[in-house]
């Protein structure tokens, strides 16, 4: 009789190990966690189809949907996510996916090659840097768990566009893409540990728990490893008042908000319910217009760098130094494939004799010149303000051209309508993305620059990393001498959450999976 026992015992231990090997990558079955998680957000998606716009609100949401080939690690290197690995060629001209196996829709349909190839070719012809440097390129089935992107030419930073976050190259079932119109597709099946269930527009976007969700297996780091869909439910308010944000935030209403105020953060400081998490956002930055006007010379863009004090137009902007740093590289000591000290005493450099005398040099005569900024973001306003007074210590004349944020975007494209533009720009994450820097791509301000333009083609073709973060260093180094726009530090936002959610993080966007809420 204790033969049986131990024996019956024994098959009960195996079936348990099996059935825990089975399960290790079902990350939705883990029966962690639980309840709804409700999320203030500032703004509505136009879509959820990462395809077809640069609009953070759908990356936001959408990376909890679908997901991609390769995503960032904490180090912001290019790393595997549905794809088990990946590896470029010698000669640099094609780089091979091996896919992970099992991994299955939200429609139950295991991922293949068929539909990588059809995502990424619909993504290659909708994302505009994917349409510039893949547009003689194709991705190709070999056979189904292998993708093989063939390129026309050597492509180092390759790896860096299809780990992009922006505008992302999502995998979606091929029938889903065979019918989709080119506004977006129609229904919302990615492979992410969050499938949607509902959206009412303006109101509110409701994502729940994908229970047979295939995690990585290794450790979450940046965005990629790890994920598990901890809670049931994932509900995104469209909350577009900050000061209802908090407000909800303090009642319970919600359990994270995003985007608080930097004059409220105190508020959230001081609530023991509440727990203030600061983020980084972006860098700060002035363009010219260097098509017409004073500053098309590159003397006079050298004086405004010299004349205005960057760190005092940070604390107007961001109001404390805690909610921003006075850095000089154009991808910042986060990104260390790239980061280089190039150009950092150019940053550094204050000096408003000097700057009145290449004024003078560029043949500044006392005219206005335009400042365009808005209001509908205060950041730029007051980065604004503060250019405007350091120049008029120096004896230069402007005036402010204040306009709300979608008549701005209108009129920036007029090349006699302004000499100086604020901006806030999105963290980027290769060169490429700064879009200030090409002059091929017509961007406002109007860049005109052979030398940076050669720079970013010999990058783009560096037989290696180590050597594309050298060329990088001297890009950046040219950047500082022919200023298409001058950089005056990073910046952060604030997000908070009540102190039930736990494990809550920030990596290029919120991080919605791992997090937990307690009652």
């Amino acid at each position: 009789m204790k033969k049986i026992l131990i024996s019956f015992l024994i098959v009960l231990m195996l079936v348990g190990c099996a059935s825990s090997s089975e399960d290790a990558g079902k990350s939705g079955n883990s029966g962690k966690g639980g309840g709804t998680l409700t999320v203030a957000y500032p703004a509505q998606p136009p879509t959820l189809d990462p395809h077809v716009t640069v609009a953070v609100p759908t990356t936001d949401i959408g990376r909890n949907i679908f997901e991609t080939l390769l995503a960032f690690n904490e180090r912001n290197e290019a790393s595997p996510l549905l794809a088990e690995s990946f590896e470029s060629s010698k000669d640099l001209r094609s780089i091979t996916f091996k896919l992970r196996e099992g991994v299955k829709f939200h429609n139950g349909k295991e991922m293949t090659a068929d539909d990588v190839v059809a995502s990424m070719e619909r993504w290659r012809q909708l994302n505009g840097k994917a349409n510039t440097y893949f547009s003689k390129s194709e991705f190709v089935k070999e056979d189904d768990y292998t993708v093989v992107l063939k390129m026309d030419k050597p492509f180092t930073i390759a790896k860096y566009i299809l780990a992009t976050n922006i505008n992302f190259p999502a995998i979606m079932p091929k029938e889903v893409i065979e019918n989709a119109p080119k506004a977006g597709v129609k229904e919302y099946i990615g492979t992410g540990p969050f499938k949607l269930e509902e959206w009412k527009k303006d109101q509110f976007i409701k994502l729940v728990k994908n229970r047979d969700y295939q995690s990585p297996r290794k450790e979450p780091d940046g965005l990629v490893g790890k994920k598990d869909p901890m809670v049931d439910k994932l509900v995104f308010r469209m909350v577009p008042d900050a000061s209802t944000r908090t407000t909800g935030l303090q009642t319970g209403e919600y359990d994270i908000a995003l985007q608080i105020p930097y004059d409220n953060v105190p508020t959230i400081e001081s609530d023991g319910n509440l727990e203030a998490i600061v983020h980084p956002e972006g860098f700060s930055t002035v363009i010219f217009n260097k098509r017409n006007g004073l500053f098309s010379n590159e003397k006079a863009r050298q004086a405004l760098n010299l004349a205005v004090d960057k760190k005092e137009v940070m604390l107007a902007a961001y109001t404390d130094e805690k909610f921003f740093s006075q850095e000089h590289g154009l991808l910042s000591k986060e990104y260390v494939s790239w980061y280089s000290q190039q150009g950092k005493e150019k940053y550094d450099a204050y000096d408003p004799e000097a700057a009145k005398k290449l004024l003078k040099e560029a043949g500044y005569d006392g005219e206005e010149l335009k400042i365009l900024t808005t209001r509908e973001y205060e950041s730029h306003y007051q980065t604004a303000v503060v250019i405007q007074d350091n120049l008029k210590k120096i004896g230069v004349k402007t005036d402010l051209q204040i306009y709300d944020w979608a008549t701005l975007m209108e009129v920036r494209e007029d090349d006699n309508f302004y000499d100086l533009l604020t901006m806030g720009n999105i963290p980027v994450t290769d060169p490429t993305q700064i879009n200030f820097l090409d002059s091929r791509i017509n961007y406002t301000g109007w860049s005109n620059s052979p030398e940076i333009d050669q720079l970013l083609d010999q990058l783009m073709v560096a037989p290696s990393d180590e050597e594309a973060k050298e060329i990088f260093g001297e890009l950046q180094n040219e950047y500082w001498n022919y200023l298409p726009a001058v950089k005056f530090g990073n910046y952060d936002r604030v997000a908070a959450t009540r102190t039930n959610v736990e494990n809550f993080e920030w990596f290029q966007g919120p991080v919605f999976w791992n997090t937990t809420k307690s009652d």
